[in-house]
């Protein structure tokens, strides 16, 4: 029996793509007595409920086992730190002796031909080289993000200053067109912050991995591809193998009434006539922008689904609690869902969204670029206007646009806010102008590339055989 464990970082998107890594592992390695264990840490505050997503896999896929790792003692109070990111980390660092002993308890069983770590999860590397067990990182972003981050030691001792106060200035990533400092993702842009300090204290370990896999495929980044894997993004040390078997998506979402609402709704709109918008499970904006928005759509006279959430408070930023449910009434403009009931559906909270972007009436994506929601999209064959809010979003968009050319950018004013006007002009550009069709058919032939990449003999599988080969040789 082959086993291999897996340890993602506890954010829903980082974990979904680790369970279909599992699965994608199970379905074509060539032997079938494997087993695949996944390292559960469950932080003290609410990321959403997690519990019947594990129960649908496990029921699902028997061979798939998860382990709930001890919370770290005493446990850490969220509301002592001055960000989610650094109480994530340190909670992912205090839980290194959990990981220690269950890499123990697992190998008792069989050996561990296979250690596959989130990037946020780098502190476990260490305990895994201890115990003589091959270590993987898998990067849960684009190729293009794992050559700024691999690279980021490298910028880190070319200038003495924060990115923040890089102003007007453009840096260079082996692979990568010149982008502005500002662009790089939100914890690093203060050098003085302990989050800046982790983040590339992460970077650094990258190279010190038996190789990355990276949820992507050849063709859609190939020039970010060719130079790391040329050595050029890790000037002083060798660069591990890469191995891109993306992408992996996510298809068992939950199917409730809100999602057969949507599904129903978009059954009765004409091909390609609608525009999506939904921004990920903590994309939340202003009551000011909601309405901005609203405005824009409403003026765009294009059809639209559109994914809704409250507003942040300062009570639940500091506890990371969910919002509640919107009142729509009261953060909409008056009148607004009366107005647009003919041509638009605003959903509260969720929306079955890779089962939206695959339906017919869908084409368009108004997305926060997470990169699995970019997946999603490729994969559908839907062109994106890229809004991003959070993490590495903001660099994602550059890359979105200026480099791959599968989005057009949602610019905003410098106070932050996206204007009505804009909102109305992108919309309408997505659904109805060249440039919006030129970067539709762009899309389609990734899409149908991505088809190519994960058929049988096409780039994803033969990187995947390559991964499994080089751990039977470790």
């Amino acid at each position: 029996m082959e086993t291999i464990v897996l340890y993602p970082a506890p954010l829903t998107g980082h974990l979904i793509s680790m369970v279909e890594l599992g699965k994608l592992i199970l379905n074509h390695h060539p032997s079938h007595s494997i087993s695949i264990h996944i390292l559960i840490t469950t932080p003290p505050i609410h990321l959403g409920s997690i519990a019947p997503y594990i129960a649908s896999v496990s029921a699902a896929t028997p061979s798939i086992t998860f382990h709930h790792l001890p919370t770290p003692s005493p446990p850490l109070d969220p509301i002592s730190f001055p960000s989610f990111e650094l109480f994530l980390f340190e909670h992912l660092n205090r839980t290194n002796p959990h990981v220690h002993n269950a890499l123990l308890s697992i190998s008792q069983s069989s050996p561990i031909q296979a250690f596959i770590i989130d990037l946020f999860c780098s502190a476990a590397l260490k305990i895994a080289t201890s115990l003589h067990i091959p270590t993987y990182f898998f990067f849960t972003s684009g190729i293009i993000c794992l050559s700024m981050m691999i690279y980021l030691p490298s910028l880190h001792k070319n200038t003495t200053k924060s990115f923040k106060d890089l102003n007007h200035t453009l840096l260079h990533v082996p692979g990568l067109p010149p982008f502005p400092a500002s662009h790089m993702p939100e914890p690093t842009l203060d050098r003085t912050k302990e989050t800046y300090s982790w983040i590339v204290n992460f970077a650094t370990h990258l190279p010190k991995s038996s190789g990355i896999i990276v949820n992507s495929f050849n063709s859609l980044e190939p020039r970010a591809l060719e130079t790391i894997s040329s050595g050029l993004c890790v000037p002083d040390g060798p660069t591990p193998p890469i191995f891109c078997i993306g992408p992996l998506i996510a298809t068992n979402e939950r199917r409730g009434d809100e999602a057969e609402q949507c599904l129903k709704w978009l059954d009765k709109q004409s091909s390609g006539s609608v525009v999506f918008l939904c921004f990920g499970s903590m994309g939340l904006f202003s009551k000011e922008q909601l309405k901005e928005t609203a405005v824009g759509l409403e003026r765009s006279e294009q059809r639209f689904l559109w994914v809704v959430r409250s507003p942040p408070t300062k009570e639940e930023s500091k506890d990371f609690s969910p919002p509640p449910e919107p009142d729509l009434d009261s953060l909409l403009p008056d009148g607004f869902l009366d107005r647009t009931k003919e041509r638009g559906l605003v959903v509260k909270q969720w929306a079955p969204q890779v089962a939206v972007l695959n339906h017919d009436s869908v084409a368009g994506f108004v997305t926060h670029c997470g990169w699995n929601s970019v997946l999603e999209s490729v994969v559908a064959g839907v062109p994106m206007v890229a809004w991003p809010l959070y993490a590495e979003q903001r660099f994602n968009k550059t890359m979105l646009v200026e480099e791959l050319k599968l989005a057009l950018p949602m610019n905003e004013s410098e106070g932050g806010l996206v204007s009505a006007a804009e909102v109305e002009k992108r919309v309408r550009e997505l659904m109805a102008s060249e440039e919006g069709n030129s970067i539709r058919e762009r899309v389609r032939a990734k899409k149908e590339e991505a088809i190519v990449a994960t058929s049988e003999g096409g780039s994803s599988r033969i990187a995947l055989a390559k991964l499994v080969q080089s751990w039977k040789q470790g």
